[in-house]
């Protein structure tokens, strides 16, 4: 809920194009309001529009009300972005902190090269979601498809549905956790038991993504790390 004193701006993509937009929220709104409270700032009509609120810096709310392309919220740092439908690829690519939350589904590579920051998707995400994730947090309420987490270096991968074929494929550092079945496990990945503090990191990712499921309903997903090094000798292993 709005606090009463939290001022509305409200951005028509009918009625202005994306580089207006854009512009007004990378330039003129931290000079207009620097030092001062950010107001939340609604993006109307998005209509399937690539690259709306990209690059954002600045402590903003931004809602944007409707379903949007690709790249939507990508280099994200410090804003929390909604978008209130689905989106198409690459959604909070590389995120470097701030929250993207998505209140649909979202097509392939979300939060890809993430570093940062919590990506939230409400529905469910196609393949190659969290693609070579370098620290940021990926919660998905639905299922994934396949490949996900695909060279993830580092950072959480958290899928309260099913996760399709090649989960953590040459997996490194980052941690997967799945409540649904897995189609199958990726080169060099692996199932690892749960432990205390994958119970208190899952406590807190699903309580900011606001779902309700308990830790111990999921499986830990991790690296084998026998893909650390390339062998020659060891060739096949890698394909």
């Amino acid at each position: 809920m709005d606090r009463p004193s939290q001022r509305l701006i409200r951005l028509d993509l009918e009625q202005q194009t994306l580089r207006e937009v854009n512009d007004f929220l990378h330039q003129r709104l931290p000079h207009e309001f620097a030092g001062g409270e950010m107001p939340r700032v609604e993006i109307l009509n998005p209509n399937g529009r690539h690259n709306v609120a990209v690059g954002l810096d600045t402590p903003v709310e931004v809602d944007i009300l409707g379903h949007a392309g690709y790249f939507i919220a990508g280099m994200n740092k410090a804003a929390r972005v909604t978008v209130h439908g689905n989106v198409g690829w690459s959604v909070a690519e590389n995120i470097m902190s701030g929250t993207v939350r998505v209140k649909g589904c979202a097509s392939e590579c979300a939060g890809a090269s993430g570093r940062g920051g919590l990506l939230v998707i409400e529905g469910d995400a196609s393949s190659r979601c969290g693609i070579s994730l370098k620290g940021s947090d990926i919660v998905v309420a639905g299922s994934v498809g396949h490949m996900a987490a695909f060279m993830a270096q580092a950072g959480t991968l958290v899928v309260c549905g099913d996760a399709g074929a090649g989960l953590g494929d040459s997996l490194y550092e980052a941690v997967l956790y799945v409540r649904g079945q897995i189609a199958g496990l990726g080169a060099d990945a692996r199932i690892e038991p749960l432990s205390a503090p994958d119970h208190q990191r899952l406590t807190r990712l699903l309580a900011a993504a606001g779902l309700p499921h308990a830790p111990q309903e999921f499986q830990r997903v991790g690296s084998a790390r026998n893909l650390y090094h390339w062998h020659a000798d060891r060739g096949g292993a890698y394909g």
